[in-house]
C-alpha cells in the first residue's frame, strides 16, 4: 500500500510538471471550479457566464473584453472524455426562451471548455499575435466539498458530532428517535442497516429545507450512481465496544470505505487539479431561515475554506500538486435586492468567511466576497408607503405566474447585527424580519452581442480570469 501510495503521488507530481511545461509550450489553461451549496445556483452562474463570455456586450467589468482583447469565444470538446460534458445549449434554450424556467440543481461532476482567442498586453504585444486561452469550467456539487471534513476523522468522531448536531435540528429528532432501544453492538441486519440509512438521510434533507449548510456525508443527498450501494448505507450511531460482525462495526467499515472510495478519488481526479475556485452561497435564503443557519453557514464556510488549506490534511499535502490561488465567495441573488442594499449583502458575505480566512493561510491565494446574479430575474422600482420611499424589485412569482413587487426587509449596516446573535444561539431575530422570494427567469428580448442580463458577474469574472487575460 505505501508502494502504491508513493506511486500514485509521484505520477500525479509529474503529471502536474507535464501539464505546467505543456501549457507554457501550447495554449495555456484555466481549470475554474464552481460549487455551492444547496439552491446557490450553480447552473444559472455557469450557463449565465458562458453566454456572456460568447456574447460580451454586458461585460464591461471586464478588462479584456472592454478593450477589446478578447476577439472571439467559442466551445470546444472538453478534454476529459470520462467527465458528463455540461450541457450548456439546453440550460441556455431553458432560461432564455419564450416560457423561460429555471434548469434542474447539479448532480454530479461536469465540465465546459470555453476557449478565448486574446490579444496579449505588454511591451511586446505587437510582435505577437493572438493567443488562445482555454477556460475549462468545473461544476460540482458544494455538497461533496464538505465531505473534506470526514478525511480527518475516525467514525467515532463523525458519528459524535453528527448526532450533537441532530439534537439541534430540524429533523434530527426523528433520527434520533430510530436509535432508541437499538443495540450497535448486534449482529448486522442488511434491512435494519438500510432503515437507519433512510431515517438519517431524511434528516438530512429536513436540516437543508430549513436553511442548514453543514451537512456530511454529502453524498447521502446527492448520491448518483451510489445509491442503494453499501458505502451509502451506514449512519451515526452511539459509541459502544462493538464486536466483529456488529452493526457499529460494519458502519465504521462501510465509513472507511465512504472516505476511500468515494471522498478521496472526488479530490484527486477533480478537485486538486483546479486553478481557480468560486463559491456560491445562498446567504439570503440562511438570513431568512433565523441566527441558526447564519451560523451553521458560517462554520460551513470554514469548513469549505479547509479545502483550499491542504497544510493540515496529510492526504491533500501529498495531492496538491497545483494550487488553487483565486477564491471567490459569491453571495447569489443580490436581484432579491434593490441596488441600494448590495454593500450590506456583500459586507455580510464578507463578514461570514473573514474568521475562516483569519485563521487560514492560503499560501498566498487571493480571496474575496461579493454580491452578484447571475440571471437577473427583476426590475428595481420606487413606491411611496405612508408617506416614506419604500425601495422594491419586482419579478414573476416562480408559484403562480403573477407579477409582484417585493420588498425582503432592511439588510443591517455592521454584519455584527446577524453574526452576534448567530453566534450567541438566538432562535430568531428580535428586532428584525427578513423575507425571500421565489422569482422565476423574465422573459428576455436579447439584442446582437449581448448576453443574458446579470448583477457583476463581469466583475466576477474579471477577479477569477482576469489576470490570465493580458
Amino acid at each position: 500500500m505505501v508502494i502504491g501510495t508513493i506511486a500514485d503521488t509521484l505520477g500525479r507530481g509529474i503529471e502536474g510538471v507535464t501539464s505546467t511545461v505543456a501549457e507554457s509550450f501550447l495554449d495555456p489553461v484555466i481549470r475554474l471550479g464552481v460549487t455551492g451549496l444547496s439552491r446557490a445556483g450553480k447552473t444559472v452562474f455557469i450557463t449565465a457566464l458562458v453566454a456572456n463570455l460568447l456574447d460580451r456586450g454586458r461585460m464591461p467589468g471586464l478588462a479584456a473584453a472592454q478593450s477589446g482583447r478578447i476577439q472571439a469565444a467559442f466551445l470546444q470538446p472538453q478534454p476529459d472524455d470520462t467527465v458528463p460534458r455540461f450541457e450548456f445549449e439546453t440550460h441556455l434554450a431553458a432560461l432564455t426562451g419564450p416560457a423561460p424556467f429555471w434548469p434542474e440543481s447539479t448532480r454530479q461532476v461536469s465540465e465546459l471548455r470555453l476557449s478565448l482567442r486574446v490579444q496579449p498586453t505588454g511591451l511586446l504585444s505587437g510582435l505577437s499575435g493572438p493567443r488562445t486561452v482555454h477556460l475549462d469550467i468545473v461544476d460540482y456539487p458544494g455538497e461533496w466539498l464538505l465531505d473534506l471534513a470526514v478525511l480527518d476523522q475516525s467514525y467515532d468522531q463523525w458519528a459524535a458530532d453528527a448526532l450533537a448536531q441532530a439534537k439541534t435540528r430540524p429533523g434530527g429528532a426523528g433520527y434520533l428517535a430510530c436509535l432508541a432501544g437499538l443495540d450497535p453492538a448486534a449482529r448486522l441486519q442488511e434491512p435494519r442497516a438500510q432503515a437507519l440509512a433512510k431515517a438519517y438521510t431524511e434528516y438530512l434533507t429536513t436540516a437543508r429545507a430549513a436553511g442548514f449548510s453543514d451537512y456530511t456525508p454529502g453524498r447521502f443527498l446527492l448520491p448518483g450512481e451510489l445509491e442503494g450501494s453499501p458505502v451509502l448505507t451506514f449512519a451515526p450511531l452511539p459509541p459502544s465496544a462493538a464486536p466483529r460482525g456488529s452493526l457499529a462495526r460494519e458502519f465504521a467499515r462501510r465509513y472507511e470505505a465512504y472516505k476511500s472510495q468515494v471522498v478521496k478519488p472526488f479530490f484527486r481526479n477533480h478537485f486538486a487539479r483546479l486553478d481557480r475556485q468560486i463559491v456560491l452561497v445562498d446567504a439570503l435564503g440562511a438570513i431568512h431561515s433565523g441566527p441558526p443557519a447564519v451560523e451553521d453557514l458560517r462554520r460551513t464556510m470554514a469548513h469549505i475554506l479547509g479545502a483550499f488549506r491542504p497544510g493540515r490534511n496529510r492526504f491533500l499535502t501529498a495531492l496538491m500538486g497545483r494550487r488553487i490561488d483565486r477564491i471567490l465567495f459569491a453571495a447569489t441573488k443580490a436581484d432579491h435586492l434593490h441596488h441600494s442594499q448590495h454593500p450590506k449583502l456583500t459586507a455580510i458575505m464578507d463578514a461570514l468567511v473573514r474568521d475562516a480566512r483569519d485563521r487560514a493561510d492560503f499560501a498566498g491565494a487571493q480571496t474575496r466576497a461579493m454580491a452578484i446574479a447571475a440571471l437577473r430575474a427583476t426590475v428595481e422600482e420606487t413606491r411611496t408607503h405612508d408617506g416614506a420611499e419604500v425601495d422594491l424589485v419586482r419579478g414573476t412569482l416562480l408559484e403562480g405566474g403573477k407579477q409582484a413587487a417585493f420588498y425582503p426587509g432592511d439588510l443591517p449596516e455592521d454584519p455584527k447585527a446577524l453574526l452576534v446573535p448567530a453566534r450567541q444561539g438566538d432562535a430568531t431575530w428580535l428586532d428584525a424580519d427578513f423575507d425571500v422570494m421565489r422569482f422565476a427567469p423574465a422573459r428576455l428580448a436579447l439584442k446582437p452581442g449581448e448576453g443574458p442580463p446579470h448583477i457583476r458577474l463581469d466583475s466576477a469574472a474579471d477577479f477569477l480570469l482576469g489576470d490570465k487575460l493580458r
